[in-house]
């Protein structure tokens, strides 16, 4: 974890406020917005809660999927901040940046893809898209024929997870740009 200097001390940063201490912008790009509130110092057991159900949701699934995963869920709920930490993440863990920029067309560029990892995709888009016909059958058993059923649990349970993330940053107006690859990793858990 980082810590970085605000006027009343130094503190912790967490992702709703880990743009403190910034620069401004400078070269003609728009100000950074501020965060509007610190989901972490005013909810820390809900905090604590979300970081270890992210951890548990994880297990027994390859870490790169995840990434793949969260980065799609994040770019159809338009998280800026979830989508730098995943991208980031996910660069870190030896992902190809080709994969990551193909991923909110991949129906077109499914050979960029495995078949199991384009099964996680179509679950992940299903789940956070809800509203649009639910999670069909053959969406689901499609992910069911590439991971058992404890890895399926899994990532069903992952992409909730990111979608909870999601609407947690967006709400919070948490800002994108500042995080390091593992900075939030077993945080405050």
């Amino acid at each position: 974890m980082t810590t970085t200097n605000t006027q009343q001390g130094q503190r912790d940063a967490t992702p709703e406020d880990s743009h403190a201490g910034a620069a401004p912008a400078t070269g003609g790009y728009a100000p950074e917005h501020p965060a509007r509130l610190n989901l972490a110092e005013l909810a820390p057991e809900v905090y604590r809660a979300m970081v270890r159900l992210d951890a548990a949701a994880h297990q027994g699934l390859d870490p790169v999927l995840v990434e793949l995963v969260k980065i799609r869920s994040s770019q159809i709920n338009n998280c800026a901040f979830c989508l730098d930490m995943h991208t980031r993440d996910a660069l870190a863990a030896g992902e190809d940046v080709a994969r990551i920029v193909q991923l909110s067309a991949w129906r077109e560029s499914r050979h960029f893809y495995t078949e199991k990892e384009l099964a996680a995709l179509e679950l992940a888009e299903s789940v956070t898209l809800l509203t649009e016909g639910f999670v069909p059958d053959e969406v689901f058993e499609r992910a069911a024929a590439h991971f058992d059923p404890a890895e399926l649990a899994h990532l069903i349970s992952a992409i909730i997870v990111i979608n909870s993330w999601n609407r947690i940053a967006v709400t919070c107006r948490s800002v994108p740009g500042h995080y390091t690859p593992g900075q939030f990793k077993g945080h405050n858990a």
